[in-house]
């Protein structure tokens, strides 16, 4: 397939997503085994991929993400249809499962590679997310300052197939490492007992 036949059929595939009623997000908050369940979990939430995003190297994979030498944050791109759920809701969902207090770090995952980030896609979530961020700093409810970057995202690559729904995949490892990473005590501490 020749360049201009590919760049074809890629706007027609958005065209056909756009008719269709799908949306895209991509954020980033520590190991991306635990942003996939409270999206999947959402009514109006299509589908989620685990990946990268924010980085300069193409191609990248979980073993050169993980040394850190690409620039990406592990991150989640979440599909979902804006008539059932909104990128706003998306966002407070995003900030109930992550830690904005800590840049380049995320639970026990220490490196820019697990760093919060929104990655927003055009000006509208743009705006959303800043909204979302300044009703954080007046009711957030812990003293430290919010760290989590907002920025524009650059090409999300989805991870290799076996971080795909990890969680479903292999429930009693997902369960240990989450665990011992401190993810569900730090939420806890920061944002209280989850509804």
């Amino acid at each position: 397939m020749t360049r201009c036949a590919a760049l074809l059929v890629a706007l027609l595939m958005m065209s056909a997503n756009a008719a269709a009623g799908e949306a895209r997000a991509i954020f980033a908050a520590g190991c991306f085994w635990c942003m996939e369940h409270p999206f999947d979990a959402l009514d109006g939430v299509i589908r989620t991929t685990v990946g990268y995003c924010g980085g300069h190297t193409p191609n990248p994979t979980y073993e050169a993400v993980s040394a850190g030498g690409t620039g990406h944050a592990e991150s989640i791109e979440v599909v979902y249809d804006p008539a059932k759920i909104s990128y706003a809701q998306l966002l407070q969902v995003y900030w109930r499962n992550s830690d904005p207090t800590t840049a380049n770090r995320q639970f026990c995952d220490v490196g820019s590679q697990y760093r919060p980030a929104i990655f927003y896609l055009d000006e509208a979530q743009h705006a959303a997310a800043l909204a979302s961020l300044a009703e954080l700093k007046r009711h957030k409810p812990f003293s430290e300052p919010i760290v989590t970057e907002i920025v524009p995202a650059t090409r999300f690559w989805p991870a290799e197939d076996y971080h795909q729904h990890y969680y479903r995949k292999n429930p009693i490892r997902y369960k240990f490492y989450r665990y011992n990473c401190g993810r569900d005590q730090r939420l806890q501490a920061l944002w209280g007992q989850q509804p």
